[in-house]
């Protein structure tokens, strides 16, 4: 009777989507589970708690030839959670990457406008103009030879 806490330790914890808990008490694959809940993934469970307080649980999906470890809690999830997480994931991935570009490209217009700025005053600054705060920008004009067609 005294052990009955090292027996609950070596099993492997099963969390089925209704709430149902299974418990086996021999290894098994993640494939063997998956077979008898058809539309389901198994994944592991681990919870952390950093030190700012916060509970961060993780699930990571195992491929079916992975075997579930006594004294792990595992989930099973429906396909249909897989693909709104993978698309969810998708989505936030994309957000940021548009995130990050928009603050690039604020970066590099940022630099452009400093550029400009700096190459128009010193433009201005020798035009000996009679109004000391107008600031005249550069025109780029070409510089090529005109070449005469010869006739014969």
């Amino acid at each position: 009777m005294g052990n009955c806490q090292a027996a609950e330790a070596a099993t492997v914890v099963i969390q089925h989507p209704g709430g149902r808990v299974e418990r086996l008490y021999w290894p098994a694959s993640a494939g063997e589970v998956m077979r008898s809940n058809p539309g389901h993934y198994v994944a592991l469970v681990t919870i952390s708690i950093p030190e700012e307080a916060r509970r961060i649980t993780r699930v990571k999906l195992l491929k079916p030839k992975e075997t579930l470890l006594l004294g792990q809690v595992y989930r099973l999830i429906t396909s249909q959670e897989v693909m709104k997480a993978i698309r969810a994931r998708k989505h936030e991935k994309m957000r940021r990457n548009e995130q990050q570009n928009s603050s690039n490209d604020q970066e590099v217009a940022r630099e452009e406008r400093d550029r400009n700025k700096s190459s128009s005053a010193g433009a201005g600054a020798g035009a000996g103009g009679s109004q000391a705060g107008v600031v005249r920008a550069r025109q780029w004009r070409p510089s090529l030879m005109s070449i005469s067609e010869g006739g014969s």
